[in-house]
């Protein structure tokens, strides 16, 4: 057991992010260089975040890992990227004598454990929260300042965008050693107070392709990928800023449904096809443009990443109305108290007009629960001591009984 003056560890948290212009191929596998840019809003750890806890000690004889609870493989070629790239990092820094002099030895093995707070590899970003809490974790163990965006980015491609809150892009970048391929800030997190955001779980079951099999199948396969990539991203990109810095949201909500019917697209012109939506997903979509038509314009948006479950987007004079309209045409089955999560959204009637616009038959269920959150800020360290996942013997706490 490693005495208490030669163990360090460190506690931070990293949020969620939800493309809006959606990353899909790479160009380098090893490096994690996208195929086109991609842009992305940062949601509030209030309600989704990852909590990681890394420790260092001499007395540990090797690295280990635990993700939620488990112990996984340490040797997993994607975490050995990040841990060798913050070390040669941190090496580099101590070199040019900028170093905390009081810094733990690089020598020293560290023990990590990592959890979620929502179902993980079910289309809801997980990877991405996971390896950027993981890089910014270990950064500040180790000692390394400035922007670790490459470090996260070997991980999970987009787990650069989580380290960053508000809105985020992340630049494919031109150089063969990805160097410039960087995450950038477009707007920060109180840039747009009003809107909001609903996550519609539909399935927390893990899903049947991951997105790197699916991606690798795309970018071997799909000629509209590379037309994607090449012809209309870049325009995507400047027009999706432009809505964001002026608030524009209804042209930010009518690109935010075209670029995601766009990547599933891409899915389905992939051979052989992926199909990461489901039924509900399509009834979703369809209620989205049911609603809008009735209010005779564009008040609440639909994305989906890889998988069935559904983001919102819609401003906070909306939400209310659009979350009694999904209780009522996917009512719960078993918890109505606990279908709605997350930030308090106020109960209101649905006026007949509507319902008789949307005209769709209820699907009892088939929404599981919707988590209510907004815009939020990126990675935090906690500095309560108690907030550490691993104990002062470098393992997993054990959970407090219920």
């Amino acid at each position: 057991m490693p005495s208490d003056k030669s163990l360090v560890a460190v506690t931070c948290t990293a949020p969620v992010n939800i493309a809006v212009i959606k990353y899909w191929g790479k160009r380098d596998e090893e490096l994690i260089l996208p195929l086109n840019s991609s842009l992305s809003v940062t949601l509030h750890q209030d309600q989704l975040r990852t909590t990681t806890t890394a420790a260092i000690s001499k007395d540990f004889p090797e690295d280990r890992i635990w993700l939620n609870g488990r112990e996984e493989d340490v040797k997993q070629p994607r975490l050995q990227a990040c841990l060798r790239e913050i070390r040669r990092l941190a090496r580099k820094r101590r070199s040019t004598g900028d170093g905390d002099p009081l810094a733990p030895s690089l020598s020293d093995r560290v023990h990590v454990a990592s959890v979620n707070d929502f179902p993980t590899a079910a289309g809801l970003a997980s990877s991405a929260a996971g390896f950027a809490c993981l890089a910014y974790t270990l950064a500040q163990v180790y000692g390394v300042e400035g922007d670790i965006s490459e470090v996260a980015r070997r991980g999970s491609g987009s787990a650069c965008r989580s380290l960053y809150g508000g809105f985020v892009e992340w630049q494919m970048g031109q150089r063969a050693d990805g160097k410039d391929s960087v995450a950038r800030q477009v707007a920060p997190e109180l840039h747009w107070p009003q809107l909001r955001v609903l996550i519609l779980v539909v399935s927390a079951e893990r899903k049947p392709m991951g997105s790197t099999a699916g991606m690798q199948t795309s970018v071997q396969t799909s000629a509209l990928l590379k037309f994607r990539a090449e012809a209309l991203v870049p325009a995507r990109m400047a027009e999706m800023a432009r809505c964001i810095q002026e608030r524009d949201f209804p042209s930010f909500a009518k690109l935010t449904m075209k670029d995601s019917n766009q990547f599933h697209a891409t899915c389905l012109d992939t051979f052989p096809p992926i199909s990461y939506l489901n039924d509900t997903s399509r009834l979703i979509m369809q209620l989205v443009h049911r609603f809008n038509a009735h209010h005779g314009q564009t008040k609440v948006a639909y994305t989906f990443d890889a998988g069935p479950n559904a983001v919102i987007f819609t401003l906070d004079d909306t939400v209310a109305e659009f979350v009694a309209v999904l209780r009522l045409f996917f009512p719960p089955e078993a918890n109505g108290d606990k279908f709605l999560k997350g930030l308090s959204v106020t109960p209101v009637p649905v006026m007949d007009e509507l319902k008789a616009t949307l005209a769709m038959e209820p699907v009892p269920g088939g929404i599981q629960y919707i988590i209510a959150t907004q815009v939020g800020p990126g990675p935090q360290v906690l500095d309560d001591p108690d907030a550490h996942l691993l104990g002062p013997d470098g393992l997993p706490k054990p959970k407090p009984a219920s």
